[in-house]
């Protein structure tokens, strides 16, 4: 996305020692970041490292001359895209709620007509008094973003809900707010992760995949406006902004989750690694080696998965369906037959072999290959930058119809 213009604004709490990691975040994804910070938000973390790693003058006080001189708070104010309030605490979440405007922050969150994203920070206690909560509901009311707080343990000792939002997940929530919602109104299924077929009751059928390039996927849509259902098989992928989280483990599993999602859906895209084949039995108990005899092996009878992208295919209409070929070897022929057989819209193809690129790894070198006979190939990207290429040839796709 284009550069953009981010207003940090930095309060009184522990977290504040985390800023100059938050501005690094932003300023690595092109972006001009300004910080302004309240006198107590001072004690945790000093100016002149703002000012380091922002580049830039760090405004303090509402009424110092030399830089009202320079830029004034409505005009500060005016200067941003969006205005970022990490950590903001319980004090400054009750200013802002209540319109209060008795320093350099406040008269410039109470001046400014851009977006305001929210990372609170505080004890557990803090966050969950009625009257944070009562001040939340305010500002929520009035269109104002939120990300976090976490869960874990507290600076004060507690634990709980009260952590301010790792600083790469709240750069991304505040790109999110500033990308264009070109999918506003799609309602987009996602799939992702691998399948786990049971054999026993310890023991199952899997694959390598990680979910990442699904989980960048959903999120890349999220990112857009879409509404976004993520059916997840086995995976540690922590869950993206927005997105509406599925899990399932089978391929069974599977299919009945995309299947109930189906019928709302305007865009599919299957990018899980599901299971072709399954163990026609499965034991209840662990199948023990003791049991055997030396040099005696087990025989396993699979039976196939019914093809969940053939079906959805087969059900189209209006949608946009995107189906995804790991191959090992002949990638586009083979992706080129899974396109005829399938019958979706678009393939995105990607050569398993490949050390650098492909399962358990942050890049991927894709092909995207067209029912016309037309391909296009990727240079290696971050899965991120993939599910980027992928959807500006979505919104392509449900432009024309």
């Amino acid at each position: 996305m284009a550069p953009r213009r981010i207003l940090l604004m930095i309060s009184g709490g522990i977290a504040a020692y985390k800023a100059p990691e938050l501005v690094r975040a932003l300023r690595r994804a092109g972006h001009e970041v300004r910080c302004a910070m309240t006198s107590e938000a001072e004690r945790f973390v000093s100016p002149l490292s703002l000012q380091a790693v922002s580049s830039l003058q760090v405004r303090r006080d509402l009424f110092d001359p030399t830089e009202e001189g320079e830029i004034d708070h409505i005009r500060l104010a005016d200067w941003a895209d969006l205005v970022l309030i990490a950590p903001a605490t319980a004090n400054l979440l009750a200013k802002l709620a209540h319109g209060l405007a008795d320093d350099l922050v406040t008269a410039v969150l109470l001046a400014t007509r851009a977006p305001l994203l929210v990372a609170p920070a505080m004890n557990v206690n803090m966050w969950s008094h009625p009257a944070t909560q009562a001040n939340l509901e305010i500002l929520r009311g009035r269109g104002v973003d939120f990300i976090g707080p976490d869960a874990g343990e507290l600076a004060c000792g507690w634990e709980g809900l009260g952590r301010m939002s790792d600083p790469e997940t709240i750069a991304r929530a505040a790109e999110g707010l500033l990308v264009p919602k070109t999918l506003s109104g799609e309602r987009v299924v996602v799939t992702a992760g691998g399948t786990a077929e049971p054999l026993d009751a310890v023991r199952a059928l899997t694959n390598r995949s990680s979910g990442k390039m699904g989980f960048a996927i959903a999120e890349e849509a999220a990112r857009r406006g879409a509404e976004v259902v993520l059916v997840a098989g086995v995976t540690s992928v922590a869950t993206p902004l927005g997105v509406r989280r599925i899990d399932v483990r089978t391929a069974l599993e599977m299919r009945e989750a995309v299947l109930a999602e189906l019928e709302a859906a305007t865009v599919v895209v299957k990018a899980a690694a599901v299971a072709d084949f399954r163990p026609r039995e499965v034991s209840a108990r662990k199948i023990k080696k003791e049991s055997l005899e030396d040099g005696e092996g087990i025989h396993l009878e699979l039976v196939r998965n019914p093809d969940i992208l053939a079906e959805i295919s087969a059900r189209k209409g209006s949608r946009t369906i995107i189906g995804f070929a790991a191959e090992s070897h002949d990638v586009i022929e083979a992706a080129r037959r899974k396109l005829a057989r399938k019958g979706c819209d678009l393939i995105v193809a990607n050569d398993i072999s490949r050390a650098d690129a492909g399962f358990e790894v942050e890049e991927n070198a894709v092909l995207f290959v067209w029912p016309d006979g037309g391909l296009e190939e990727l240079p290696l990207l971050s899965k991120r930058d993939v599910a980027a290429q992928l959807f500006d040839r979505v919104e392509k796709l449900r432009g024309g119809r």
